[in-house]
């Protein structure tokens, strides 16, 4: 495993701090949100950002971000791990297009074949209606069509990889679970699900069916609230904890501030694995 980037993010972020104040207003206006979910089984891989090295030894389970970065056009690569450089991609490389203000999550999972690939996602941040949640749930598995059920009746009839439905629902604790479409008998979990008022709760069913390692992968977007003063806030996981091996270069001031981001704020989500 190469040097942790945490460490070299650490140095370079406090040369950037040094030369530069805090971010304009302007500036924050122009940013987008990126997070990036590992979504292939038994694959540890890098992960690069326009030619840049930005997750080193990415391990599967893995949510990294929100990372605050310049709206613009990007290029993602996945890369065996330790590769030299993003010349040899497993997965890609694609170009995403990163708008101020949006917030969008890329994945690096398997298509319904079992093949590994790449999707990319615009998160709904808009208002969450008062007293309600808003739940999303995302087929990135090798697996077929499922319907996904709360409580044991299903709630998203007939998923398919790479699809995406989304409901608003009343808060609280939810037993969620995943089965084969028109049945009820669960291939990934039951898991429990925190639906916090005011948030946005975004499920992953990821992994293979054939395989034996499907999983959930959570991921949260707070401070949705549709009442005066409500200002969107960033994502968390549900099992949140740092990981060492992150940050990114693109570019002089926008390296540092990656190396940084990345060290200190990867989020990782690991769900219980259910075998069919």
């Amino acid at each position: 495993m190469r040097r942790s980037l945490y460490t070299v993010g650490t140095v370079l972020v406090m040369g950037a701090a040094a030369m530069a104040g805090p971010a304009s207003a302007a500036e924050t206006e122009s940013q987008a949100s990126l997070s990036v979910l590992h979504a292939v089984p038994d694959l540890t891989v890098d992960v690069y950002v326009n030619g840049a090295l930005t997750l080193d030894d990415f391990t599967p389970g893995q949510l990294a971000g929100p990372l605050p970065l310049p709206a613009g056009n990007y290029q993602l690569a996945v890369t065996a791990a330790d590769a030299p450089d993003a010349s040899a991609p497993v997965i890609g490389p694609v170009d995403v297009t990163l708008e101020a203000g949006g917030n969008y999550t890329a994945t690096a999972n398997l298509d319904a074949a079992g093949n590994p690939t790449a999707n990319f996602y615009t998160n709904d941040v808009s208002p969450v209606e008062a007293g309600k949640a808003r739940l999303t749930v995302r087929h990135v598995a090798a697996a077929p069509a499922v319907d996904v059920l709360a409580g044991g009746a299903p709630i998203v009839p007939n998923l398919s990889n790479p699809g995406e439905a989304s409901l608003s629902t009343a808060p609280g604790t939810v037993s969620a679970a995943v089965a084969a479409a028109g049945t009820t008998e669960p291939v990934i979990g039951p898991a429990d699900l925190n639906l916090a008022e005011g948030t946005s709760t975004i499920v992953y069913a990821w992994g293979s069916l054939e395989g034996g390692n499907l999983a959930l992968a959570t991921q949260v977007i707070e401070g949705l609230q549709s009442t005066p003063g409500a200002v969107p806030g960033g994502q968390s996981g549900l099992a949140a904890q740092s990981a060492d091996n992150d940050g990114a270069a693109l570019g002089l001031g926008l390296g540092a501030l990656l190396l940084g981001l990345l060290g200190g704020a990867v989020v990782v989500n690991r769900r219980r694995t259910a075998r069919a």
